[in-house]
């Protein structure tokens, strides 16, 4: 075998680093241990130490490092981003406070708006103004450059976003402001221009795509180059390659450019490799359950394909990309795999709030000091010390004892904050901790399925992350689901997701045309354009022409309407087929909406391409596990059932007949908890299948 056959994936989470190493064969080795806040590059450094010390393994042998992270939507949902300026084209310096006129909560008359990343006093102007077309209709007034230079001078800002207006169309004017920028600014300056970045139309889409990208830039390089001097030091020479949002990688550098790419890194990732399993396991319809320390995060799989998007809110508190409900965060018109993120995690904290409801989330005690039962000085209780109360954990210690925890303090914590001012039992309490907790990831579960269309109860759930296992259940009973699955290393599954990912790179440019009108021809030109810009991309990133596959895609929208739906683009007779893209996109619009216009004209707004690295994706080959004797500890599952004396197994106790519950099986990442009314068996693939017993 060659040595460079070992690959490892790094996800890292707010509280946890999981990483997941395989073995030339498939073997799968894991690892999990707490973030490092003051560096994650450190965690991700003794993670991968802890891994080849465990294996005996030269660090030579790694041939790629695939890493998923949160860094960059921690930064924007926290505010901890650079200091950034917008210069923009006169007229156009409240962009980002107009927004569009729509906000998610429709009857809170008192609902106010999150600021915009980059305050008033930080935007300026410059003299210019171009036509929809890319005419000059005033030309750049150099002078005003240098006035909008003479003012960050004095300023101490990072970052500059530059988004004038339909440079799309024509980027001349943004160039030659970067250029002067860039003279008397310095390369210390992060600075992105919107037509490098996403050169298609709407300009506060843009303009607010290129302000996170600015605003995320400097935190992202700074991290990633910390993360790739850690892996030299312990003399991994790999490359370092970075989930994107749309489910593919890309290399460091780049990420590091265009870091607005990476903001749904993380969560990406577990999806990716739902979709692989689902199609392995016959599970081709899933929405996945990824619940972590901090965030869960859901997504919808039909047909084993991911959903994408290019409408997405980060910063509102929960990330989506519903456009029922958008309007309270930053735009960010990138392709993202279409993820419902919200703040419930293990370590999110619980609290009464002024009305006397209990509230979970969204603020997280994280790694440090994390949970009341961790014992490193956490004194608020979180979601993980009330299922610690109910019984659901282990009492002691988690990941096979890495993790030491007394779940007497996350007891009596939770009785003094929450039972005693709701004058109830500390079970009670606890319970009703879980019921609000799962409500609210219940909103997840909806926003990427109900409001996009689609049933729930028609779908599998497949549940993931440290804590996706522990509530999974009860999240599929309260949205009448029955069927829930639980992979292996499932707690780590993400890390497992970023070794399926293919490498990827998109390109795209704003093609406003009605398709009755258009020329196969000249559209295939158009695309042959957008692929010759893609080559280019993709030497960079040392891709010849037949290391990958291209593929084209388009945006499209009955004429009027104000948003589009992104369908695949084939060809017939040599160019693209023009009533088959019409087609396709009805039979979407019905899918997404529950209905299609027969006749309306359907027009273009954006054509995409796309290039694809595809790399193995060989099933995980599981290590034998040792078969611990059952234990048995209480469990509380809410006042009709009681407190009860429950079988806590593992998975490999589990076999292909169905096990009725409640019982608990428990991991060395994970807790997968089975409630009365659900059974669970074990497939072929060692995936444990709960089954809700009333619909056997």
């Amino acid at each position: 075998m060659s040595q460079q056959d070992y690959r490892i994936g790094v996800d890292i989470g707010g509280t946890f680093t999981d990483l997941v190493l395989a073995a030339p064969d498939g073997e799968l080795f894991t690892h999990k241990r707490l973030s490092s806040p003051q560096d994650y590059g450190l965690s991700i450094r003794e993670g991968i130490e802890a891994l080849l010390a465990e294996l005996s393994l030269d660090p030579a042998a790694i041939g790629r490092v695939v890493h998923g992270t949160t860094v960059a939507t921690n930064a924007v949902l926290e505010g901890k981003g650079a200091a950034t300026a917008l210069v923009t084209t006169a007229g156009f310096r409240d962009v980002l406070e107009m927004r569009r006129l729509r906000i998610p909560e429709m009857y809170t008359l008192n609902y106010r708006r999150s600021d915009p990343i980059v305050p008033r006093r930080h935007r300026y102007e410059v003299e210019e103004r171009l036509g929809p077309e890319g005419q000059v209709w005033r030309p750049l007034d150099e002078d005003s450059i240098h006035r909008v230079a003479d003012a960050l001078e004095t300023q101490a800002i990072d970052a500059v976003a530059v988004s004038l207006l339909h440079a799309y169309a024509n980027p001349a004017h943004e160039r030659r402001v970067a250029e002067i920028l860039r003279e008397r600014l310095g390369d210390g300056i992060f600075l992105t221009c919107s037509s490098d970045l996403l050169p298609v139309i709407r300009e506060y889409e843009r303009t607010s795509t290129t302000v996170i990208n600015a605003y995320l830039g400097p935190v992202v390089r700074g991290y990633l180059g910390r993360l790739e001097a850690h892996l030299r030091e312990i003399g991994i020479a790999a490359p370092l390659l970075v989930m994107k949002s749309d489910g593919g990688v890309m290399s460091a550098a780049a990420a590091a450019d265009k870091p607005a790419y990476i903001v749904e890194s993380g969560p990406a990732a577990g999806v990716i490799g739902a979709a692989h399993t689902g199609r392995r396991e016959g599970a081709a319809d899933c929405i996945t359950l990824d619940m972590g320390g901090t965030t869960a995060k859901a997504s919808m799989v039909e047909g084993g394909q991911v959903a994408k998007t290019g409408d997405y809110e980060v910063g509102a508190g929960i990330n989506l990309s519903s456009k029922l409900v958008m309007g309270g965060g930053y735009a960010l018109k990138l392709p993202v795999i279409d993820i419902s993120e919200i703040g419930a995690g293990g370590g999110s904290l619980v609290r009464i709030d002024a009305g006397g409801l209990v509230r979970v989330g969204p603020d997280s005690a994280g790694a440090m000091p994390g949970p009341v039962a961790y014992g490193q000085g956490g004194t608020q209780p979180t979601f993980c010390d009330a299922v610690l109360t109910l019984g659901y954990l282990n009492p002691g210690q988690l990941v096979d004892g890495g993790l030491k925890i007394d779940a007497s303090k996350a007891r009596a914590a939770l009785a003094e904050e929450i039972a005693a001012p709701l004058g109830k039992d500390v079970l009670d309490a606890a319970y009703g901790v879980l019921e609000v907790a799962c409500g609210t990831m219940m909103r997840a579960v909806k926003a990427v399925s109900t409001y996009r269309g689609r049933d729930p109860r028609d779908f599998t759930l497949f549940a993931f992350g440290g804590n996706g296992p522990v509530v999974a259940a009860f999240i599929a009973d309260m949205l009448e689901m029955t069927r829930v699955i639980v992979p292996p290393n499932s707690g780590v599954f993400s890390a497992y997701g970023l070794l399926l990912s293919d490498i990827e790179q998109e390109v795209a440019r704003t093609h406003l045309a009605a398709l009755s009108a258009t020329d196969p021809g000249a559209l295939d030109k158009l695309f042959g354009e957008l692929e010759t810009e893609l080559a280019a991309a993709m030497r960079a990133e040392g891709y010849g022409s037949g290391d990958y596959v291209l593929s084209r895609y388009a945006d499209l929208r009955y004429e009027g309407q104000a948003h589009e739906l992104t369908v695949p683009v084939g060809s017939a007779n040599g160019a693209p087929d023009v009533a088959a893209m019409a087609a396709a996109f009805g039979d979407e619009h019905e899918r997404t909406y529950g209905h299609k216009a027969e006749g309306a004209e359907v027009e273009s707004v954006t054509l995409r391409a796309l290039a694809t690295v595809s790399v193995d994706k060989p099933a995980p080959r599981l290590r034998p596990e040792k078969i611990h004797a059952a234990g048995e500890r209480q469990a509380f599952f809410g006042a009709r059932h009681g407190r009860i004396d429950v079988p806590v197994l593992r998975r490999n106790a589990l076999d292909a007949n169905p096990r009725s519950g409640p019982f608990i099986v428990e991991e060395y990442d994970t807790t997968c908890v089975v409630p009365p009314g659900w059974a669970a068996r074990l497939d072929a693939s060692q995936n444990i299948v709960l089954e809700k017993e009333s619909a056997q």
